[in-house]
């Protein structure tokens, strides 16, 4: 894929925003025949959320299908603690996470929610600012989006195929972050405490149609800007072939990766634990690992 070069405007143009939100609302009708990915996704988020004994009065989800984090958080052990929820996003601003300025006040959040939405930012760094000037001090975000890994095997086919017939490949996958990024990338909006964590998984399918039924339903399908040649039936049919050929199980259903990155991170306060200054260390790491300290060369 050819990325159009940065200016002074701002970031370059990954996704085609108008597109992706003709997909998302397209996906409304459908979006309960293939919710099982944003349903993970949020019972996950929920999960996080009992673990941490404190209230979350002002919440805001800005998912992509918003409703789904609620249902999981309400039937679950955090639900007394978590006040209403708010979804003051437009279709648009869900569909291009950053592209716009957030309708909420700086410092005014305590909770801030966004499930499988992230990845079709344009500018994902500075759509975590955002969401973390408009947290108060010691608010929590809570945010998932797809990984490097997702559709792995749907990516590699399309791309042999095309190539085989057309002699060249447009991109027909996103590209995703990698989750070993997902710290960094919420340091690097100034967020504190940043944990992430990776859940890779595969789905079985019926073929390749069902999974782009299902990737249609979630308003998941390519976004990415600037034109897009159609494939051909030739090219679909001999893409679902090789798939089935090479992910098919004995039953015959076919494998589909899904890789979810779930990040967390605080708006920093005083309250919160911070690192040691450096050289502060009372005790030498040798000692605590109960080893004799090694100078000089040795084999």
């Amino acid at each position: 894929m050819t990325v159009p070069p940065s200016s002074s405007e701002g970031p370059p143009r990954i996704f085609d925003a108008v597109r992706r939100q003709a997909r998302l609302a397209r996906s409304a009708a459908r979006f309960d025949q293939a919710d099982f990915l944003h349903a993970r996704a949020a019972a996950n988020a929920a999960e996080s959320l009992e673990a941490i004994l404190r209230d979350f009065l002002v919440v805001v989800d800005l998912s992509a299908h918003p409703g789904v984090f609620e249902r999981a958080v309400r039937s679950s052990d955090a639900a007394g603690r978590v006040g209403s929820i708010l979804t003051p996003v437009s279709l648009a601003q869900r569909a291009a996470p950053g592209a716009e300025a957030l309708p909420l006040e700086d410092g005014s959040t305590d909770l801030i929610v966004s499930l499988l939405t992230l990845h079709w930012a344009n500018d994902l760094p500075g759509a975590l600012a955002q969401i973390r000037r408009a947290l108060k001090p010691d608010g929590l975000f809570i945010g998932t989006l797809f990984g490097a890994g997702t559709l792995k095997e749907l990516r590699a086919i399309l791309t042999e195929v095309e190539l085989e017939e057309r002699g060249g490949a447009q991109a027909r996958v996103s590209p995703f972050a990698d989750g070993y990024d997902g710290a960094a990338l919420l340091q690097r909006a100034g967020l504190a405490l940043p944990v992430s964590d990776v859940d890779r998984f595969t789905v079985r399918y019926a073929d390749m149609f069902a999974l782009i039924r299902d990737l249609r339903a979630m308003g998941e399908t390519n976004v990415l800007h600037g034109s897009v040649r159609p494939l051909n039936r030739r090219i679909v049919a001999r893409a679902a072939a090789l798939y089935a050929e090479r992910h098919a199980q004995p039953d015959g259903r076919i494998l589909a990766t899904f890789e979810i990155i779930h990040l967390a991170g605080w708006k920093p306060h005083e309250s919160q634990q911070k690192p040691l200054p450096r050289g502060s260390a009372k005790t030498r790491l040798a000692d605590a690992l109960g080893v004799r300290e090694m100078t000089g060369e040795s084999d």
